[in-house]
């Protein structure tokens, strides 16, 4: 093959698969309740096609998540202790062990309404577990998210944007360009995408632990189609536009001002397992950003081309996905939900912001501060309690908080800390009163503006 040949199948093993990658999770097609990406609608599909089953496939999932950490501990196979994969999957910590051991406990219990209703409610593990659960939804959205993450991560596409937007992520976000493409997921998409996305570049070195900490708590975003879900909800569904322009702007100030204070900025800029970096930022003599860009995504093309490692790839991606998140998914998920329902924690971590609102003359400022501080268990637990609040400059704002607050323990919160994202539980808990502090001033000033 001469070399004129040669570059050009290699700019074509480069669009190919990357324009199938753009097409799959960037782009919005319509549908009859909005806009949804094709990724999305493969897996409403799915869920649709195997809902009264699912629950039943999950509670299998998550008993065999602890029943090969128990096998890998005490019985030690072969198989299971020499393969870096299954090593990966299976030799966890004595706390992560304990959370497998849990969420297996809390998704039979659900599955086969064992014990108090106070675990297996609708409201509570029911949620995370039943027909059109959570757990149900992330199933589905893992196999087709996990088998089709290669084309993204692995035929020079990251590459190319990572060159074209550094010099805007870089000095605003403190991100190599790249990471543009993970918040564009979660937008777009959904925030588990963006967790899954950012993790798996992490632990490909990519990503330094504090870009990874940074992008998966402030750019793994409520998708635009949830977000119409929560507005729905408070009945504001007319003020949709100004309700997102909000949330886009205060998300913004926030995503600028996380990553320069703590946690974030104390996390380290190694990187996982202590080895080097794989990125490059510099752009050789010579070259534009452009053509350094499309340099780099051919050469990343041309090192993967083998379609049966592409399937190898997004298999175990799948099966890491389905086996180390969602038991963490159903812990902390359904932990948190007992209490939101069946105690008055939430509402005594409210009371603080009620002299805050009270001074931000927010009107029905008590019912408002509690849904503040209960979105840290699930994004619309807001949107539920505010229905009843009768002012609308009220609902407008804890909708748009929701919203914008990012960490929920059912949800990006449960996949954040399965993931190997150098994030713990009292991060996630900083972070979520940090994006709270931030973002209500400026939610609250507009909201008096169009008001």
């Amino acid at each position: 093959m001469n070399i004129t040949n040669h570059k050009n199948l290699t700019i074509w093993k480069f669009l190919i698969p990357s324009l199938l990658g753009v097409f799959l999770f960037l782009t919005p097609l319509p549908m009859e309740d909005g806009f949804r990406i094709p990724v999305a609608i493969l897996s409403y599909w799915l869920g649709d096609l195997l809902v009264h089953i699912l629950p039943k496939v999950m509670t299998v999932l998550i008993t065999i998540s602890f029943l090969g950490v128990f096998i890998q501990k005490t019985v030690k196979p072969k198989i299971l202790t020499s393969s870096p994969f299954f090593i990966k999957l299976f030799d966890v910590n004595g706390f992560w062990y304990v959370v497998r051991f849990i969420a297996m406990i809390l998704a039979i219990m659900t599955y086969f309404q064992l014990g108090t209703e106070a675990v297996y409610s609708e409201d509570t593990g029911g949620l995370l577990l039943g027909e059109g659960g959570l757990l149900t939804t992330l199933f589905t959205v893992f196999v087709f998210a996990g088998l089709f993450l290669p084309l993204l991560l692995n035929y020079g596409l990251l590459d190319f944007f990572g060159s074209l937007l550094t010099k805007v992520m870089r000095p605003l976000f403190r991100l190599p360009g790249r990471s543009s493409i993970d918040s564009l997921t979660s937008w777009l998409g959904d925030g588990t995408l963006g967790v899954v996305l950012t993790n798996k570049q992490y632990e490909e070195g990519y990503y330094s632990k504090r870009e990874a900490a940074i992008i998966g708590t402030t750019f793994s975003v409520v998708s635009i189609t949830f977000s119409l879900v929560v507005i729905q909800e408070v009945n504001l569904e007319h003020m949709f536009l100004p309700f997102y322009g909000t949330v886009l702007f205060s998300g913004f100030v926030a995503a600028v001002i996380m990553p320069r204070i703590p946690p974030l900025s104390r996390k380290p800029l190694t990187y996982v397992n202590g080895q080097e970096g794989n990125i490059d930022e510099t752009i050789p003599a010579g070259f534009t950003a452009f053509k350094w860009g499309l340099q780099r995504a051919k050469e990343q093309a041309d090192r993967n081309s083998s379609i049966k490692e592409f399937f190898r790839y997004g298999s175990k991606n799948v099966l890491d996905l389905l086996l180390g998140v969602t038991p963490v998914v159903m812990a902390f998920g359904t932990i948190a939900l007992i209490i939101a329902e069946n105690t008055s924690f939430f509402t005594w971590l409210g009371y603080p912001f009620v002299p805050v609102l009270e001074l931000m003359q927010v009107p029905e400022a008590e019912a408002a501060a509690e849904t503040l501080v209960i979105g840290f268990a699930d994004m619309f637990l807001p949107a539920i309690f505010a229905s009843g609040i009768e002012s609308e400059m009220t609902r407008f704002i804890i909708a748009c908080v929701s919203v914008t607050q990012l960490i929920y323990l059912s949800e990006v919160g449960g996949v954040l800390l399965g993931s190997k994202i150098p994030i713990n539980f009292k991060d996630l808990v900083i972070i979520f009163l940090e994006r709270t502090i931030i973002t209500l001033p400026i939610i609250v000033m507009i909201a008096h503006l169009i008001f």
